[in-house]
């Protein structure tokens, strides 16, 4: 029965960790609207009020991301359009990872060591799937034609 217990916690694990990379992408615009439904809430909008202004502010900020990263030409704009993106994916990713670490590691740094593993891990995914949503630069044989 403890066998079954402990495939059990480990498929827990591996199905939460693909849902953190999946999704990993989307942790800029749930913040966001995490942050626009609790304003709305407390300035007297209600549930209704709270969860509309947090989808459609979830909404607009991965639509303008998206927009600005097919619509943007020099390559320093695209990274940082990307690091917008990338930086609270990491910044979720290392909380997540220490969420797990932190009832299997009794050391303190080895937790911190994960940890920041863990977030690289999830920022390079989210890095690479931000960059998959952006539309190809010219080719060199594109510009030989001009």
């Amino acid at each position: 029965m403890i066998f079954i217990g402990i495939l059990a916690s480990v498929a827990a694990i591996g199905a939460l960790c693909w849902l953190l990379f999946t999704l990993a992408v989307f942790a800029l615009p749930v913040f966001v609207g995490a942050s626009a439904g609790a304003w709305a809430y407390q300035t007297g909008a209600g549930w209704p009020g709270g969860i509309i202004a947090g989808l459609v502010a979830a909404a607009l900020t991965l639509g303008i991301g998206q927009f600005s990263l097919a619509f943007a030409r020099p390559l320093w704009l695209r990274l940082a359009i990307a690091m917008v993106f990338v930086a609270p994916a990491a910044f979720a990713g290392y909380h997540a990872t220490h969420g797990i670490v932190k009832h299997t590691m009794p050391s303190d740094t080895w937790q911190i060591v994960f940890s920041v593993i863990g977030a690289i891990a999830v920022g390079v995914t989210a890095f690479v799937r931000v960059a998959a949503m952006a539309a190809p630069g010219p080719t060199g044989r594109d510009l030989a034609r001009v």
